[in-house]
């Protein structure tokens, strides 16, 4: 199978006939084989039944239904799971991502790289609720993580297999996998695509996802500097919580022998006692989570490194 297409589809009835019929038109002329995997998340309108009258007419149309809504990146990661192609795109089912700009990610895929994203340069969204914030949570996500992408809430992606493959994806994980990928150390490129006003339903996300963004986003930072080294960032706060205890201390010890104050009833005193106590649990949460960390990698033989090819001559090749 050389192309997988992951469609994630919750209560998009009206957009099932027409997206299927954009994604052939694009995908016939490639001559490439090809499947389009549609994944509904829980839908509570007729998707399902349309999606499942496809997949009668067509074989190369899978579904995969949910017994409720897990959510879009859960809806991807049962995608990913199940896709069997060289390369996987990814798009929405809203009509908003054009299936015309798949040919241009392949084009670029071409290149040499292992994920090319869509970059919607002229977005046909409202400005102040969904442009803004995508552009304060774009600018915030890549100065946190070092990962430079315009575009991150643009799901019209082409990723390698093997990409898919060693990502996990929970929560809401699904705008944060250019960074989640750049762990496993792939080679990423952006290319502008076409991005079209919604002609029918009504968009799934607001204003309140904006706090998701940050929680995930402290998730984020935390997987990809720190989930095989947790002492790390547990134990540097642990030192530092317990050096400024120790400080503050230090400071009333030399106002009670030097100056004669009495300490017992300040406040100060109670501070440095509990930044010492909050620095030895940082520092017994640090050690946990190594050995948790470890537990977790050696009972399951996964290794903390990603090979990308392997070159040993000194195995014969095929007669």
């Amino acid at each position: 199978m050389d192309l997988s297409i992951v469609v994630p589809v919750y209560n998009e009835e009206e957009n099932v006939a027409y997206l299927y019929q954009q994604l052939t038109s694009v995908l016939e002329p490639l001559c490439r084989t090809y499947e389009i995997i549609c994944v509904d998340d829980g839908s509570t309108d007729r998707s399902f039944e349309l999606l499942a009258e496809l997949a009668e007419r067509d074989s190369r149309v899978k579904v995969i239904r949910f017994r409720r809504n897990f959510g879009q990146t859960a809806a991807f990661s049962a995608g990913f799971d199940y896709a069997q192609g060289e390369i996987v795109i990814t798009i929405d089912a809203d009509l908003q991502n054009d299936p015309a700009g798949i040919p241009l990610l392949l084009d670029k895929m071409g290149e040499g790289y292992d994920l090319v994203s869509g970059w919607r340069a002229n977005r046909q969204d409202p400005f102040l609720s969904r442009r803004l914030p995508s552009m304060i949570a774009n600018w915030l996500i890549t100065r946190t993580t070092g990962v430079e992408v315009h575009d991150r809430g643009c799901s019209l992606r082409a990723h390698r297999q093997e990409v898919v493959k060693q990502m996990h994806l929970y929560g809401e994980l699904h705008r944060f996998i250019p960074d989640i990928a750049s762990w496993i150390g792939v080679t990423m490129a952006e290319v502008p695509v076409n991005h079209r006003p919604r002609r029918f339903g009504k968009s799934k996300y607001g204003l309140s996802r904006t706090f998701r963004v940050i929680l995930d986003l402290i998730t984020v930072r935390f997987l990809l500097s720190y989930s095989t080294r947790p002492i790390h960032i547990f134990g540097s706060l642990g030192l530092i919580a317990f050096l400024l205890g120790v400080g503050l201390g230090i400071y009333l010890s030399v106002l009670k022998l030097v100056t004669g104050q009495d300490i017992g009833g300040r406040p100060l005193l109670m501070l440095a006692v509990l930044m010492m106590m909050v620095g030895v649990q940082m520092v017994a949460m640090g050690l946990l989570g190594e050995l948790i960390v470890r537990t977790y990698h050696e009972s399951q033989n996964k290794p903390i490194y990603t090979v990308r090819q392997i070159i040993d001559r000194s195995q014969p090749g095929p007669a």
